[in-house]
């Protein structure tokens, strides 16, 4: 009498159903297994004690000063303008810049392309996205917008970098 109540209390318990036998499957194939028959355990009171149910902690952004704003881009006023050498397999200047943001953040970011034209005092706008070879580096600069100049003679991504596309030369004129 106890066996038919197990049963209908934990499903895994009870025995597996035999499939309707059908002449194309053959008798030992029929059965219908599930993966585990023993179910999930619960936490014991210990484990909870412990601290298992904690929540997952959220992640941290990648580019902090325009995710607390909500801006994808931002303005800023350049400091100081250097140079930072890479992390260990990697060797190189990385062009930097010291950037004051309009939210009032000090921020340092990467200047990409080769050479540039941005000083002390040069307005600048700001995307996020790291520079994954330069610790602490987490900003870009936007090629082409406000004072920072697009790079020059560039043929290839010239959208990345700001670039117009080139004039052809006319032959006839």
């Amino acid at each position: 009498m106890a066996a038919p109540l197990f049963r209908s209390l934990w499903p895994s318990l009870a025995r597996p159903q035999m499939a309707p036998m059908s002449t194309t499957i053959p008798s030992r194939l029929a059965v219908s297994r599930s993966f585990s028959t023993t179910p999930a355990p619960n936490a014991t009171l210990n484990q909870v004690l412990r601290g298992c149910r904690k929540p997952q902690r959220a992640r941290h952004a990648v580019s902090p000063a325009l995710s607390s704003t909500l801006c994808p881009q931002q303005k800023g006023v350049c400091l100081k303008v250097g140079i930072t050498r890479p992390k260990k397999p990697n060797s190189g200047e990385r062009k930097t810049a010291r950037i004051r943001l309009s939210s009032g953040r000090m921020i340092t970011a990467y200047i990409p392309g080769e050479g540039h034209n941005i000083q002390q005092h040069s307005v600048v706008l700001v995307r996020g996205g790291r520079s994954q070879d330069c610790p602490g580096v987490r900003y870009h600069l936007v090629r082409g917008a406000l004072d920072l100049a697009g790079v020059s003679s560039r043929m290839s991504s010239r959208s990345k970098y700001g670039t117009k596309k080139p004039k052809k030369a006319s032959v006839g004129s």
